[in-house]
C-alpha cells in the first residue's frame, strides 16, 4: 500500500505506530512496525478486522501472528507476481505457436506426398523424375522446419524449468511457515477444500498441539533460542505424519496435524507418541551450557467432517486440552464418542 504523507504526517505515524506496538507489548521489528502502521492507518479493512478478531477473542498479539497479517494482507502473497504470469502466458504461447505450426508442416507434407506418390506410377519418366524432385524438396523442407521447431520447443522447455523452479519458491511463501517449514493455515484450508472436494463425506482426525509456558520461555531465553526450540519440535511433529497427513503450525507456540480417514483413537496415539517423544528432548545452551527446562505439551485431539472450516476444526480441537470432560492421559485429551 502507498502513501503520500508528507514528512511531518509520516513522522507522527511512526510515533503512533511505535506506540501502537508498546500497547500491544510487542517488538518493534520492521514487519510489526509495517503491520501497525497498516492498522493505524485503516485503509486495509480486512487487515483491521482481522487483528480486532483477535484482540476481541482474548489471545495475545505476537510475532507470528502479525507476520501472517502482513504476509496475507501488507505483501499480498495469496496472488502471483505479475511477471510470474506474463512470463507463463508467453510460455504457453510460444508452445501453442510451435505446435500449430508443426501441425501445418505435417499435413503440408502429407499432402504433397499424396499427390506426388501417384506420378510416381506415371509411364512418363520426365514426370517420374519430377515428383522424386518435389518429394525431396518437400521433405527437406519438413526437415528444416521440424529442427527450428525442436530448437524453439527447448528454449521453451527451459522457460518453462525456470518458472517451475520460481513457481515453487512463490509455493512456498505462500502455503509453508518460514521458521518451522510447516504448512500454514492458508495451506490447510486449500487441503480441506481439496479433501472436500474429492469426498464430502471424509472424515479427518486433527490433533492440536500447545507447547506449554512457551511465551514464559520466550521472554525467559530470548526469541532467538526460542526458535530453535520452536523448530525442533516441528521436526518432531512432522515426523509422525505419513503422507497423506498435513502438519501445520497454526499459532506462535501452537501446531495442528490433520489426518485424513485415521480414526481418532489412532490419532490419539499418534499424539501421546509426539507428546513423549518432545518430552524427552533434552536441550543445553551452547553459550553457557545451562540446561533448559524440558519442554511438554498440552493436546487435544477429535475428527471432522472435511466440510468443517479450518477456524472451527482448530478453536473446537483446542477446547478440548482444558475440557475436563474429555479423556485425558499425560496432557492429551481425546474427545468421545
Amino acid at each position: 500500500m502507498k502513501y503520500h504523507d508528507s514528512i511531518a504526517q509520516a513522522e507522527q505515524k511512526m510515533h503512533a505506530a511505535i506506540k501502537q506496538l508498546q500497547l500491544w507489548h510487542i517488538a518493534a521489528t520492521p514487519i510489526n512496525y509495517a503491520v501497525s502502521y497498516e492498522y493505524l492507518n485503516k485503509q486495509s479493512k480486512t487487515l483491521n478486522a482481522a487483528i480486532e478478531k483477535q484482540l476481541a477473542s482474548g489471545k495475545k498479539l505476537d510475532n507470528f501472528f502479525l507476520e501472517e497479517i502482513y504476509r496475507q494482507y501488507v505483501l499480498g502473497q495469496s496472488a502471483f507476481r505479475g511477471e510470474l504470469i506474463d512470463d507463463l502466458d508467453e510460455v504457453l504461447v510460444d508452445l501453442q505457436s510451435n505446435s500449430k505450426q508443426s501441425s501445418l508442416s505435417t499435413n503440408l507434407l502429407v499432402t504433397q506426398l499424396d499427390e506426388n506418390i501417384a506420378s510416381l506410377k506415371s509411364t512418363d519418366k520426365r514426370e517420374i523424375i519430377n515428383a522424386i524432385k518435389q518429394i525431396r524438396q518437400t521433405t527437406q523442407k519438413f526437415k528444416l522446419e521440424q529442427e527450428k521447431l525442436a530448437e524453439q520447443l527447448l528454449v521453451s522447455q527451459k522457460s518453462t524449468q525456470a518458472l517451475r523452479s520460481e513457481l515453487d519458491d512463490v509455493k512456498k511463501e505462500i502455503y509453508f511457515d518460514a521458521l518451522t517449514g510447516l504448512y500454514n493455515r492458508k495451506a490447510m484450508t486449500k487441503h480441506l477444500d481439496l479433501w472436500l472436494s474429492t469426498d464430502p463425506n471424509q472424515h479427518v482426525a486433527a490433533i492440536v498441539i500447545n507447547i506449554d509456558q512457551f511465551s514464559q520461555m520466550n521472554e525467559n531465553l530470548g526469541p532467538m533460542l526460542s526458535d530453535v526450540l520452536l523448530t525442533k519440535i516441528a521436526k518432531k511433529v512432522s515426523g509422525y505424519v505419513g503422507e497423506s497427513g498435513l502438519p501445520v503450525r497454526s499459532a506462535g507456540d501452537e501446531f495442528l496435524i490433520l489426518l485424513p480417514d485415521v480414526k481418532r483413537m489412532i490419532a490419539g496415539e499418534v499424539a501421546e507418541k509426539i507428546r513423549q517423544s518432545v518430552e524427552k528432548l533434552r536441550f543445553i545452551s551452547s553459550k553457557s551450557g545451562t540446561r533448559l527446562p524440558q519442554m511438554t505439551l498440552s493436546i487435544g485431539v477429535s475428527d471432522y467432517n472435511v466440510a468443517t472450516s479450518a477456524n472451527d476444526i482448530i478453536n473446537q480441537t483446542r477446547a478440548l486440552i482444558n475440557d475436563n470432560t474429555h479423556i485425558h492421559t499425560n496432557h492429551v485429551n481425546i474427545a468421545k464418542n
